[in-house]
């Protein structure tokens, strides 16, 4: 993996790890997530114009965009329901320590990538290391009763969002090949901004709505910005390596996220 590659990463996990500190603290997480969805697409239309009209985009990129906005809506409303349900520091490791168990052996099979061996072993430890953080502690109640532990719906949901990023990191990297990375990620905000509102209109009514957004006048436009350019710098990663060495060496977000669960939050 390339310096550059790695100082992207860097960057997306530092980025990632504060929108979802700002989302747990909120009060209703999906009202969260959809707004500060709707004030990326509004902040960032400038430069969204300007990269469509250096990058036009041309078949198949439409249909990858299509799916990519679909998938992160799944994820968004995910996300929320195990941040309703449970704590910063035990869902996020195990949401985000499913996509380097997974991805590392599906961009094998589906993308035709190759793995050295270091590699191969520097993913075991990352993994092994993500679930120890996460599940310390509950070692013991996983022995004595894993299908409660397992069942536990904060767990179910943060599993779920997991297996989400697994589908789509891997349609990420066939997308960033024929859409420019921070116009796709662009285009994909937009998607999620229109794809979540009959559901969050539905769901919540116009008042609620508008009590989360004045409730949360900067932190909702932070995390928008911060969304943005956190998943942007992982697809340019993705567009200069592969992503069975990306996926699991972005988990070091993970570092970032449960101490502000332990530090911040007082979990």
């Amino acid at each position: 993996m390339s310096i550059a590659a790695l100082l992207l990463i860097l960057l997306a996990a530092i980025s990632h790890a504060s929108w979802n500190l700002l989302l747990k603290r909120s009060d209703s997480k999906e009202l969260f997530a959809w707004w500060f969805s709707v004030c990326g697409a509004v902040l960032l239309a400038p430069l969204g114009v300007i990269l469509f009209v250096l990058h036009p985009v041309a078949l198949p990129g439409p249909w990858f965009i299509l799916a990519g906005s679909v998938m992160q809506c799944f994820y968004l409303v995910m996300l929320g329901r195990a941040y309703t349900r449970g704590d910063l520091s035990l869902v996020y490791p195990i949401a985000r320590g499913t996509g380097p168990m997974l991805v590392p052996v599906l961009a094998v099979l589906t993308l035709g990538e190759a793995i050295a061996w270091p590699a191969v072993v520097g993913i075991i430890f990352v993994v092994a290391g993500i679930y120890t953080v996460s599940w310390w502690g509950h070692f013991r109640e996983i022995l004595v009763n894993p299908v409660g532990f397992f069942r536990d719906s904060g767990v179910f949901y943060a599993i779920l969002t997991g297996c989400i990023i697994t589908v789509y990191s891997l349609l990420d990297k066939r997308a960033v090949e024929h859409v420019q990375p921070f116009l796709y990620m662009y285009f994909m905000t937009i998607g999620v901004s229109v794809g979540l509102a009959p559901y969050v209109f539905r769901k919540y009514g116009l008042a609620q709505i508008r009590g989360i957004w004045t409730g949360n006048l900067w932190t909702i436009p932070v995390a928008g910005l911060l969304s943005y350019l956190a998943y942007a710098c992982i697809l340019m990663a993705f567009s200069i390596s592969r992503v069975s060495y990306i996926v699991p060496a972005r988990e070091v977000s993970i570092v970032v996220g449960v101490l502000a669960g332990v530090l911040i939050l007082k979990e």
